[in-house]
């Protein structure tokens, strides 16, 4: 008999779910309509503030601003050092290593491991004595401890 209202409450709540992810979707096409037919220059605007939403929500996550210069050089040859292979998408590593500065600043459980996992990608597999490399590279450059 538990399982049952076990079973009946779940689908409950999964049909609230997809009525609720579907009126969200409607009304995401009516915006979408709205900003079509508004006037160039006051479609830009909301990009704009778009934009800085976005880079607000990455510092109250911890993440460092997106290097630019010779401080993003210096990230990418860090990252380079324990992989060469990881900076052929230059953005990609980039992207990682802001993520990872927040974990690095956030606490994370085991840095090491987190970086060797996030720096995974496009066939390449690191190790956890890598990621201890990355997150060295990074306390150098990116988000040195405060």
């Amino acid at each position: 008999m538990r399982i049952r209202a076990t079973i009946a409450a779940v689908v409950a709540v999964l049909a609230v779910t997809v009525v609720g992810c579907n009126s969200d979707k409607d009304s995401d096409s009516k915006a979408d309509t709205v900003k079509s037919t508004a006037p160039e220059a006051s479609s830009t605007a909301p990009e704009a503030s778009s934009a800085a939403d976005n880079s607000g929500a990455a510092k109250d996550a911890g993440m460092p601003p997106e290097p630019t210069g010779a401080e993003r050089d210096a990230v990418l040859a860090a990252i380079h050092d324990v992989n060469g292979n990881l900076t052929h998408d230059e953005d990609k590593a980039i992207n990682a290593a802001r993520n990872q500065c927040a974990a690095l600043d956030g606490g994370a459980t085991n840095p090491d491991h987190s970086a060797a996992q996030r720096f995974s990608y496009d066939g390449i597999t690191l190790t956890d004595d890598d990621g201890s490399h990355i997150n060295v590279g990074l306390r150098k450059t990116l988000c040195p401890e405060s």
